[in-house]
């Protein structure tokens, strides 16, 4: 029986480990656009470790001893909003982007879902609101339409009025008057033009509001496999109205450093962990030759 050269046994067992490597430890990535400049540029190579977050099972969505992100990483995944939902997530084309809310975090996104950098706010915490007596049967008459109760008089000054309203009755209160220009906070946040959304975290309830409720629908359907849908602003979940949510996953918030890039949260809303494919560590090839080896920041 004639022996196998040994040079092809050398250049097979070289190309099983390889494909070994980049199936269980690390992979490599191409920049595709300017989304996360100055990080990382648009024809850069970086290498993905896929140990970070847990070892994804090559072909499946399953974690080996899974880890949560680190708020700040640059993470590589797989697109949580595809064109073709039978498309299996293994197979889907891949997005890297900054991870901006972990699990449970509050963070505050205005009207086109880019993070504010305010103080996040529980949508329940109350604070003092001051605005001119003129406006108290309006105001009034748009409690009493609301339901809002327990917000007694607490003071008057120079033609001033004051009333303590929480962050969800005032963004009731602004839905229902169209304008509350003249309802100023006393002080820190007046709630106006962008919202707290809660990033789910498994196990955990999240509270439904107007302004999650679609986010909240779309995850449910798409990364949960729940019934859901939205009739005159109420979430049905199975069938039933729902005030809160329970998701069987954690949730990330992506962000691209440049907020013209659209590769992102903004686009394709929360990403669960079984989509991530791990954290980008060290860039490989660069057109600059300085930025060959550095860290991944």
């Amino acid at each position: 029986m004639k022996r196998i050269p040994i040079y092809i046994k050398v250049t097979v067992t070289a190309v099983i480990m390889v494909l070994l490597v980049k199936a269980f430890a690390f992979t490599s990535c191409t920049i595709p656009s300017t989304g996360m400049e100055n990080s990382l540029y648009q024809g850069e190579r970086v290498l993905v470790n896929k140990w970070s977050y847990g070892l994804r099972i090559p072909f499946t969505t399953s974690h080996f001893m899974p880890e949560k992100v680190a708020k700040g990483d640059i993470v590589l995944f797989n697109n949580p909003n595809p064109t073709s939902w039978d498309t299996p997530v293994f197979a889907r084309e891949m997005f890297i982007s900054r991870c901006v809310g972990v699990p449970g975090d509050t963070l505050m996104l205005n009207q086109e879902l880019l993070v504010t950098g305010e103080k996040a706010l529980s949508p329940d915490s109350k604070q003092l609101y001051t605005y001119p007596h003129t406006m108290e049967d309006t105001l009034q008459w748009a409690m009493k339409e609301l339901g809002i109760t327990d917000n007694p008089l607490v003071g008057y000054t120079n033609g001033m009025y004051l009333r303590s309203f929480s962050y969800y009755e005032h963004y009731l209160l602004k839905q229902k008057l169209q304008s509350l220009s003249a309802l100023l906070a006393t002080h820190g946040h007046d709630s106006i033009g962008s919202h707290p959304f809660v990033v789910p975290a498994k196990g955990k309830k999240v509270e439904v509001y107007p302004w999650n409720i679609n986010l909240l629908c779309n995850t449910l359907v798409h990364h949960e496999g729940r019934k859901a849908s939205v009739k005159n602003d109420t979430l049905f979940v199975d069938g039933k109205p729902v005030t809160t949510c329970v998701f069987r996953k954690d949730y990330y918030w992506m962000a691209s450093n440049n907020p013209v890039n659209l590769c992102d949260s903004r686009l394709f809303g929360l990403v669960p962990h079984d989509h991530l494919i791990g954290r980008a560590m060290t860039i490989w090839y660069s057109s600059d030759k300085e930025r060959i080896f550095q860290s991944v920041q």
